[in-house]
């Protein structure tokens, strides 16, 4: 053993620079890479479960906001929830080229550090009747703080795992990150109904029961019931955790030598065919996820929402399965894509999300609940295939020739950055046509035929039979 590989092996815990990087060469790996790449993963998954969480704290608040006593128009609403999907992409494509410039370790430090600021901002504004939809739509944008580092985080821990490794890596990462969309969500209701964190939360506010009517306007409901709530507690929940990662991140991360490039060398990623495909492709599915996990709350309470049989707190009661069945599943994803191609995982996903697309339409309608559990389980449908897809498409680009070490990683971040825009399309579609047609039919008719050119491109390149030697 050279001393060099004797200083890798006992110093695998140390942060900062590695020299040293052989992921493919079997022995360097169980000397000292394996330790030091899942140690990487441990911190890298909190850190974007974090950075989903600050990015989505929006879905789980609006749907509160007017029964705080705001008076918030349904399309106005559905712009805070899609300004930190519009900020957040943007901010995607530069971190897409951080981790090659700047080294995991710094990347990690501004990624983490950056969400402390629209958190406490937003601790603060949430206790004030007065704040100003202007000033919460700052507060969105600035979430999108949370969005941009999904990018840079796929593509630090791509440079720390061998490619027969990539799908189980890249899922776990990207899978129980996204579990901070469904975390948010599920957590915030409790959260907010009691005075948990005593006086460091600040006082409480008036929350009455109220819903959209079929007109779109807003109603209280008469005699409906009025109780304290802590709106602020969704914010204040997460600060302490930002903090402690954020420690961990500067304890023990990593930046590897063998990954840093110089920005003129990255953008010849624009060059390759590949990078175009997958950027579609990877659209159509983490687009797709967190389109619908930002905008499927809000769906919920203006479709079902407005029934007389419908329950109050409906939306927040059911919405948070959709992003945990999302992210629990894209694991899998990579596993099966490991096992049967990420290609072949990718077109059986995409057919199933196409047909539960055009399907959910028949139960857009209502005129009591009783229809409620099939537009639910469809959509849950919708979800399953969204977290299959999130999987297997990135699996794709962790093998594809076309993509070597160093390209993979930029690849990476750039598909990541481009098919974040669905949590601004997504809802901003939903917006058009709901406040067109009272339904969203229109809206997923037209990214069900979306998904169907996408399997016509999959199929084309990564799975004809001349297309096959891409190694997809």
């Amino acid at each position: 053993m050279t001393a060099q590989q004797d200083r890798s092996q006992r110093n695998w815990l140390r942060p900062g620079w590695v020299d040293e990087w052989a992921p493919e060469d079997p022995a360097f790996w169980e000397r000292a890479g394996k330790k030091m790449a899942w140690k990487n993963l441990v911190i890298s998954i909190p850190a974007l479960h974090l950075g989903f969480v600050v990015w989505m704290l929006w879905s789980a608040l609006v749907v509160n906001l007017n029964n705080m006593g705001y008076d918030f128009a349904i399309g106005e609403l559905f712009w805070l929830l899609a300004i930190s999907g519009l900020t957040g992409p943007t901010l995607r494509i530069f971190h897409s080229f951080l981790p090659s410039k700047l080294g995991g370790w710094l990347t990690h430090l501004i990624s983490v550090g950056s969400l402390a600021i629209p958190t406490i901002w937003l601790f603060f504004a949430l206790q004030s009747p007065t704040t100003s939809w202007g000033e919460f739509m700052l507060i969105g944008a600035l979430c999108g703080f949370g969005g941009g580092n999904f990018a840079s985080s796929m593509s630090n821990i791509s440079s720390f795992f061998p490619r027969r490794q990539q799908g189980l890596a890249l899922g776990l990462n990207a899978g129980l990150g996204n579990l901070g969309v469904s975390s948010v969500q599920f957590l915030t209701n409790p959260i907010i109904g009691t005075a948990v964190f005593g006086g460091i939360a600040g006082g409480s506010m008036l929350y009455r029961e109220g819903k959209f009517l079929a007109s779109g306007e807003w109603a209280y409901t008469v005699g409906g019931i009025a109780k304290e709530i802590w709106l602020q507690n969704a914010a204040l929940l997460w600060i302490l955790p930002i903090i402690v990662v954020l420690v961990a991140a500067v304890l023990f991360m990593n930046s590897i030598r063998a990954f840093s490039l110089s920005l003129s060398e990255q953008v010849q990623i624009f060059k390759l065919k590949h990078t175009w495909l997958m950027t579609w492709l990877y659209t159509m599915a983490f687009g797709s996820f967190i389109g619908y996990s930002t905008a499927f709350p809000l769906t919920i309470q203006v479709v079902y929402g407005g029934l007389p049989d419908s329950p109050d707190g409906l939306a927040l009661r059911y919405a948070f399965l959709g992003p945990l069945i999302g992210s629990v599943i894209r694991p899998v994803g990579g596993w099966l894509s490991d096992k049967y191609s990420g290609a072949k995982v990718t077109l059986a996903a995409g057919l199933v999300l196409t047909g539960a697309s055009i399907g959910v339409t028949a139960y857009t309608h209502p005129t009591d609940m009783s229809t409620f559990p099939y537009f639910l389980g469809l959509f849950l449908l919708m979800f399953t295939c969204t977290g299959v897809l999130n999987g297997s498409t990135f699996r794709m680009i962790g093998v594809i020739k076309q993509f070597n070490f160093q390209t993979k990683g930029p690849v990476l971040g750039w598909t990541s950055a481009i098919a974040a825009y669905g949590a601004f399309i997504i809802p901003t579609v939903f917006r058009s046509v709901i406040e067109s047609n009272g339904a969203p039919d229109l809206g997923l008719y037209m990214f069900a035929a979306f998904y169907a050119v996408s399997m016509v491109v999959l199929w084309y390149f990564y799975l004809r039979s001349k297309a096959q030697e891409h190694g997809a």
